[in-house]
């Protein structure tokens, strides 16, 4: 398949999916109660004219049909309207957009930085001491629930030592306690599919043919073995991502990060549907996009993959 229609294709699928999930989100958030009845709080004296114009005002009196497309058309604009209590949108979405990107691309930055070199050498030294330190710190690794490690490196680091900010954002040192909390599950995950994937890839027969030519062991690692083992890494990164949107709820929680996760709980609190419509569309759409990148980094590493 050319190349182009190739992209073309894994767009469309990507666009009928962002359509599919925006309008499931829509429908859904809806069913959690009437955000003009959360704003009465206790005027419980309010009469139903009263309720009839709060109404009015939030555009809950158009039909769902006509609320969904206004979502729609601005989300293709940046335009995603007003939050019930805090004004437009757009900044307060970007604002947190940009926290969470933060976090999670240093994570995730960090995590490949260590476990990529660390999966190799253990790789390469299967059955050492050193690969058993590496296995037993990936699997410590996995089994840290990340509230419980965000936790304890605040007790540790913030309440004991008192070296680092407990939450918020109070400059890039703040960055380091809840990048660590991701970085640690991340680190652990990656290290055991490039530790395997390099076992796996080792032993082929290729491998062996670049070898006996008379290639540098270095050649042979990070010129042939890297690049077809990546292929498994590069999946799995693209599925990681969904569920580290998901995990950085539970961090910026914890550490009270002004990021999308903190923005969507307490859009749920005070039932601001705008705001929680535009928050996990946008999350969404960055997950659809993540997966379509690696679909296209799949043809960068394997040109066969694009003819299938």
């Amino acid at each position: 398949m050319p190349i182009l229609g190739y992209i073309a294709k894994r767009a469309l699928q990507a666009l009928f999916v962002v359509v599919a999930v925006t309008l499931f989100i829509a429908f859904a958030i809806r069913l959690t109660g009437d955000p003009a009845i959360m704003m009465m709080g206790d005027s419980a004296t309010m009469s139903a004219e009263d309720l009839a114009r709060i109404r009015e005002g939030l555009g809950l009196n158009q039909s769902f049909a006509a609320q969904y497309w206004d979502f729609l058309s601005g989300l293709l604009t940046g335009n995603f309207g007003d939050s019930f209590f805090r004004g437009p949108i757009a900044p307060i979405l970007g604002d947190a957009l940009g926290a969470t990107l933060l976090l999670a691309l240093t994570s995730l930055a960090v995590s490949l930085l260590i476990s990529v070199p660390l999966g190799i050498y253990a790789a390469r030294h299967r059955g050492s001491f050193a690969d058993q330190v590496v296995r037993i710190v990936s699997l410590t690794g996995l089994s840290f629930p990340n509230f419980w490690l965000g936790i304890m490196l605040i007790l540790v680091f913030s309440v004991t030592f008192r070296w680092l900010p407990a939450s918020g954002f109070q400059g890039p040192v703040s960055l380091i306690l809840p990048a660590v909390t991701i970085g640690v599950i991340l680190t652990a995950t990656n290290l055991r599919i490039v530790r395997t994937t390099m076992l796996d890839t080792l032993n082929k027969q290729f491998i062996m043919v670049a070898r006996a030519k008379g290639l540098s062991e270095r050649s042979v690692i990070y010129k042939h073995a890297l690049r077809n083992s990546s292929i498994a890494l590069v999946t799995y990164l693209g599925l990681q991502f969904g569920s580290l949107m998901g995990g950085l709820v539970v961090v910026e929680l914890v550490f009270n990060w002004p990021g999308m996760g903190t923005l969507a709980v307490n859009a749920v609190a005070q039932r601001d549907y705008p705001i929680l419509q535009a928050v996990i569309s946008v999350m969404a759409i960055m997950i659809v996009a993540a997966n379509l990148l690696v679909d296209l980094l799949y043809m960068a590493l394997d040109p066969r993959i694009r003819l299938e």
